[in-house]
């Protein structure tokens, strides 16, 4: 489904279910150079057991109207102007890496409306290597080279390791490279870069935290070598409702390579027992 008005757009994956208003809705927010579709199996998941879904396409990404905004904060003006006019009234934030970042800031601006913030693969501040941010810059295909080699457990990565994969039928690391790949040649070779440049630039991490007026939940990958469970502990302590889980043997897309563990997270924050 669209929210907003043309020339601001923003697509929203519902999992194949119409929007109900009046129910508890999870809104996904992917991070840098990826759209809607990183959150396909926890999405369509919940779809279809009951859940309201929105998994969005940021602007400039996927099939969001663009272009690529420069900063966490402007990012977060225009999902909160997207979410506002909906007949929900308790979201649940859902954000991955940079996308984690964007959901404190939604939050900030329609804290009435928020029921819970779920950050995976997040930290303060959440800044990139000079080495990836001058690839993102001036060699954008080696750059995802790299974010796929980095945001991957040493199991299933880099890509010359066989099968790349947690289970038969699909190779996650080339998948995500696709994705990075498909995202560039739509929407353009700077958005990974306007991403990282955004996530260098934002300082609001710690007092967005502080301010949150429902519970947080930390989802952390163990074997997280782009933002390592430590980095985000500085998040943690500024929230007074926090609950950690750490998923072993996890990297950074976390989505793809541990589906169940992140799906399990959601749901024993904010899910029905009958889900598992």
């Amino acid at each position: 489904m669209w929210l907003g008005l043309e020339p601001q757009r923003i697509y929203a994956y519902t999992g194949g279910k119409a929007y109900e208003p009046g129910k508890t809705c999870f809104v996904f927010i992917h991070g840098a150079q990826n759209d809607h579709s990183v959150w396909i199996l926890q999405s369509r998941f919940l779809a279809n057991h009951g859940c309201v879904v929105l998994a969005i396409d940021l602007p400039g990404h996927g099939r969001s109207d663009g272009p690529a905004l420069p900063t966490v904060e402007e990012t977060a003006d225009r999902i909160g102007a997207a979410l506002a006019p909906l007949g929900t009234h308790r979201f649940v934030l859902v954000g991955h890496s940079m996308g984690s970042l964007i959901s404190l800031e939604v939050a900030r601006r329609i804290p009435d409306r928020v029921a819970g913030v779920a950050l995976l693969g997040t930290a303060s501040p959440m800044r990139v290597s000079d080495a990836l941010l001058s690839a993102s810059r001036d060699d954008p295909a080696a750059a995802m080279d790299m974010i796929n080699v980095w945001s991957h457990s040493a199991s299933i990565a880099p890509f010359s390791v066989r099968p790349g994969n947690p289970g038969p039928g699909f190779n996650v690391v080339w998948e995500n490279l696709r994705l990075m790949q498909r995202i560039s040649a739509v929407n353009g070779e700077r958005v990974l870069y306007t991403d990282f440049v955004a996530c260098n630039r934002y300082a609001g991490g710690i007092d967005a935290a502080r301010a949150l007026p429902c519970p947080a939940l930390f989802v952390l990958g163990a074997a997280d070598s782009m933002t390592p469970p430590k980095a985000a502990q500085s998040l943690i302590d500024a929230c007074a409702q926090r609950t950690v889980i750490t998923l072993p043997k996890t990297g950074h897309a976390m989505m793809a390579e541990n589906p169940e563990g992140v799906r399990r997270a959601l749901l024993e924050k904010w899910g029905q027992t009958p889900f598992f």
